[in-house]
């Protein structure tokens, strides 16, 4: 299927690695010029280096902390206009529910939503006048399973699926479309590094823990198996595409079949 995407600008946060890179490199693939963004300059050079060799495309770097207001407005200055915008950066620890801090439920709020709801906020008005956007949010099976090894991450994962329906209804009929993306356990090097940890807490090898971790943590799980970056990225890629044009305000599921629902 031709995406139709030559030409089009795409801004993929948290994108020098995983889930992000994959959809970078899938968006590339397709003929978009995409911008790779982080939070380090070495991290974005590599990526976007390696997302030019790989796809012979047009990739260039921003380096932003989303973290905060202030890299918010730096990204968007360097980003210019966008008829595409993934918001996949996002952190995630495991925390019990009792000690999570107010500056820990602070700084993931910040992070995974506020960072989207600004980003989101400055483009959206010249993907409309343009009649043609996309705006994704990579959210989780954690939005409908909250894990209670860390809610605070539940949370933010939830308030994403509300930000993408609210402004799906608020670009109605305009050319933009806005969706959310749920991936459930995929491997990359960040979800790898919270399975270890997670080992550690729980006095287990950590090789064996992560091998099995969809089948024992996420036991729901239909595939038996950690997704791989590029099966949730094939996903949004399509999303992005001219063939979606009439999917919006969705919520769609890449996880596995973790979540044990019908709709």
């Amino acid at each position: 299927m031709d995406l139709r995407l030559d030409g089009k600008r795409a801004l993929v946060t948290g994108s020098t690695a995983g889930i992000g890179f994959a959809i970078a490199k899938g968006l590339a693939q397709e003929g978009a010029e995409v911008i790779v963004n982080g939070r380090t300059a070495g991290r974005v050079t590599e990526a976007v280096e390696t997302l030019n060799a790989e796809t012979g495309g047009k990739a260039t770097g921003a380096v932003a902390d989303l973290g905060s207001a202030d890299g918010a407005a730096k990204l968007l200055e360097e980003a210019g206009d966008v008829d595409i915008l993934v918001n996949n950066v996002g952190i995630f620890a495991p925390v019990p529910f009792t000690v999570i801090s107010d500056d820990a439920w602070q700084e993931i709020f910040d992070v995974n939503v506020m960072s989207g709801v600004r980003l989101s906020r400055a483009l959206v008005p010249g993907m409309v006048k343009r009649g043609w956007g996309r705006i994704i949010f990579i959210s989780s099976e954690s939005g409908i399973q909250t894990p209670q090894e860390m809610v605070h991450y539940g949370v933010t994962k939830t308030a994403q699926l509300a930000l993408s329906r609210g402004i799906a209804e608020s670009v109605a009929g305009t050319g933009v479309t806005a969706n959310a993306v749920l991936p459930g356990p995929t491997r990359s090097e960040g979800v790898v590094d919270f399975m270890e940890k997670l080992a550690d807490t729980q006095d287990v090898d950590r090789e064996t823990f992560v091998r099995d971790f969809a089948k024992t943590i996420r036991p729901s799980t239909l595939i038996g198996r950690l997704a791989e970056a590029e099966e949730v990225a094939n996903l949004v890629v399509f999303l992005c595409g001219e063939g979606s044009s009439a999917i919006t305000g969705a919520s769609l599921r890449v996880d596995g079949g973790v979540v044990r629902s019908i709709v």
